[in-house]
Parts: C-alpha cells; sequence; structure tokens
C-alpha cells in the first residue's frame, strides 16, 4: 500500500454536491494524495468525470425524505450497515483526513471518523447547512463556507473558502466575454435535478417573444429533463428558435464561456461557474430548497450588479422575456455584469480548502 496519506471524500448524489468534490480531489491528486470518494448509486453516476487515480466507494445509504413507509423505516439500517462499512474500511486503510460535502450518503464516511477520531471537516456549498451538514457541524474539526455568510449553529465557525469548481472550469475563467450584438448569440439554460421543470415550461415561450433582431441572432443550449426534453425541443423547433435540448450537457464549462447570457436556478455549485467564468445571468432560485438557501445564494452575485435575480412565484413569461431583452439589448451593461461577476468569482476556493485538509491532515501527524 502506498505510503502517501489519503483523504476519503464523502459526497451525495447531486451535482452540487459532486462537483465540488470532484475539484477537491483533483487538486488533492496533485499535491500527492491518494483519494477515495464514498457515495451512493446515484452519486456514482457523476465519478465518470473524477481524476484517474481517484478510488471509488460506493457504499450503503439512505434518505429519510423519500421513498414510502417501508423505505424510510429501513433507511436507518442501510445508514448502520453503511457505517459499518466505512469502519471496516478505514481500519484497513486509514484516513488522514475525512470530508464531507453534504447529503445522506457522506453518513457513513463521517460517523465512522467521528467514531474514530480522525480529522474531518465538512463543506457547505450553501449559506444555509443542509440537513446532515447541520448533524456534524458540532462534530467536526473545521468547517469551510463556500457561501458567505453562512448560517452556522451558536458556537461554531467557519471559514469562507468560496466554492470549489472543477479543473475544466478553471480553464475557462480568463476566457473574455464577447458582449450582446447583431451577430450569432449563446444563450445557455441550466437547471438542477430538482425542480427543473418551471425552467422547460417558462424559458422556450419567454425566448419566443423576443423581438426578432435577437430572435434571429440566438442560439439555446437548455438543459432539461429527460420527461421534458422532447416537448421542449418540439417548442423551440415550432417556434423557429435554434436549439439544443438535452438532459446533461457534459462541456457545460465550454458552452457557459460562450454564452452571451446563462438563465439557471441558484444552486451553489452552478453560482461558483457562472462567477469563477464571469458571465450575465438572470437567477430563478428553487423555492421548495432547504431554509430556502438558493435565494441567499444567489443574493451575492445581485448585489455585485452581475446577475437579476427572480422569485420562482414571479417567473412568467412575459416578466422573463422583458429581463433576457434587458441583457441581449444592452451591450455595455451585459459587459459590466461579465466583469462584475468575475470579482465576485473566487477561482483560489479549491487551493483554499486543499489547504484545510493538508493543515488538518499536519495536526494528525504530530500527535
Amino acid at each position: 500500500m502506498s505510503s502517501a496519506p489519503l483523504l476519503v471524500i464523502a459526497a451525495g448524489g447531486t451535482g452540487g454536491h459532486m462537483f465540488p468534490a470532484q475539484a477537491l480531489a483533483e487538486a488533492m491528486l496533485a499535491r500527492g494524495w491518494r483519494v477515495k470518494l464514498s457515495t451512493d448509486a446515484r452519486g456514482a453516476r457523476y465519478t465518470g468525470a473524477f481524476p484517474d487515480g481517484t478510488e471509488i466507494e460506493e457504499i450503503s445509504s439512505a434518505t429519510f425524505s423519500r421513498g414510502g413507509p417501508a423505505a424510510r423505516a429501513a433507511a436507518p439500517f442501510r445508514i448502520g450497515t453503511g457505517v459499518l462499512g466505512a469502519l471496516m474500511a478505514f481500519r484497513r486503510d486509514r484516513p488522514a483526513v475525512v470530508v464531507g460535502f453534504g447529503g445522506y450518503p457522506t453518513i457513513p464516511a463521517m460517523a465512522a471518523a467521528f467514531l474514530m477520531k480522525l480529522p474531518r471537516m465538512i463543506h457547505e456549498q450553501n449559506g444555509i447547512l443542509g440537513r446532515v451538514n447541520t448533524a456534524f457541524a458540532t462534530r467536526v474539526d473545521a468547517i469551510a463556507c463556500g457561501t458567505w455568510p453562512t448560517d452556522l449553529p451558536e458556537g461554531v465557525v467557519g471559514e469562507h473558502t468560496g466554492n470549489p469548481v472543477r479543473r475544466a472550469v478553471l480553464d475557462r475563467s480568463e476566457a473574455g466575454y464577447i458582449s450582446p450584438g447583431d451577430y450569432p448569440m449563446e444563450l445557455l439554460v441550466i437547471g438542477g435535478s430538482q425542480g427543473a421543470r418551471i425552467l422547460s415550461d417558462v424559458v422556450p415561450p419567454a425566448v419566443a417573444e423576443l423581438p426578432m433582431r435577437i430572435l434571429d441572432n440566438i442560439r439555446v443550449s437548455h438543459q432539461a429533463r429527460e420527461e421534458d426534453q422532447e416537448r421542449v425541443a418540439k417548442y423551440y423547433a415550432d417556434n423557429g428558435i435554434k436549439a439544443e435540448v438535452q438532459p446533461f450537457f457534459k462541456d457545460v464549462p465550454r458552452r457557459m464561456s460562450e454564452a452571451q447570457l446563462v438563465i439557471s436556478r441558484a444552486g451553489a455549485s452552478s453560482v461558483a461557474d457562472i462567477s469563477v467564468i464571469g458571465r450575465p445571468s438572470i437567477l430563478i432560485p428553487f423555492a421548495a430548497a432547504t431554509g430556502d438557501h438558493q435565494t441567499a445564494n444567489a443574493r451575492g452575485l445581485v448585489e455585485a450588479g452581475a446577475a437579476i435575480m427572480v422569485p420562482e412565484s414571479k417567473a412568467n413569461v412575459a416578466a422573463l422575456a422583458e429581463m433576457i431583452a434587458s441583457v441581449l439589448d444592452n451591450p455595455e451593461g451585459a459587459m459590466q455584469m461579465a466583469r462584475s461577476a468575475a470579482k465576485f468569482g473566487k477561482p483560489e476556493a479549491t487551493e483554499l480548502l486543499a489547504g484545510m485538509v493538508e493543515r488538518l491532515a499536519g495536526k494528525e501527524f504530530e500527535t
């Protein structure tokens, strides 16, 4: 077995958790660490983009918030099985540090780290702690905060690192912004796996309402849920709008860097990508997000003059069409939004987080 220190990253099964986890894996492997990712079957769908050298460990986990009564009743037993599995794995190959990014699949690794008194920390992407991170907030050695300020339990101190972004995003951070004009323009529409339907319901007809001088130049990249893909693509085609509609774009960083405007939910990873690449955006926070944390995520970009935020309850076709036109009809304003977004971004977030990991590991090696 290699003598290199081992980092165990525990992350839940959504892009919001997995993308910053991927960024940390890239950084720590580059620093000579071994990296294991502990996740569940949902999270495993995102592992294809993780760097070579990351060991993927699929663990038994469950959620108390989905499924019928039988599934919820079985959740503690599945999580307990996962904790036992993590304890056995950690005894075979002791981690120097365990980092949790939130989501129920992080429970086994974080619980095992707590029981074994291993150096451990959590990274919270949002301005409000998720349920699992809340449970571990007083049981870890450090908390890294992606959004600042983050609402933390009394007596708990966090460190503002920002949200790590993948290497593919960092590589686009210097990509110059081409302001809107009388030439082909790109509109990128991205929504998280949860609650993305409103973007499929409202954005296509809003685009169709744009003045013809704008519409003639627009090409849309629209990320829609599988069940919405066909109807969204048909709407664009029926209205003569050039569009590519997919459930998932593997090249979001490229598409974002080429976009004149991004329309997105306000998930922490999306906000981080938009700010590091530096693009004007219209943000529609997911109203059902825990503690309305997506509104908190969006607030910084809005206050920086880089984004327009519209509550889901007010995201109707006419209002959205007006907002899109206000950006694409104002080249100077759009350029200023792009510059403000880039100033707000924290491209150093991954290195700050990696530094926290190594400081924790140093304390372990000293004892």
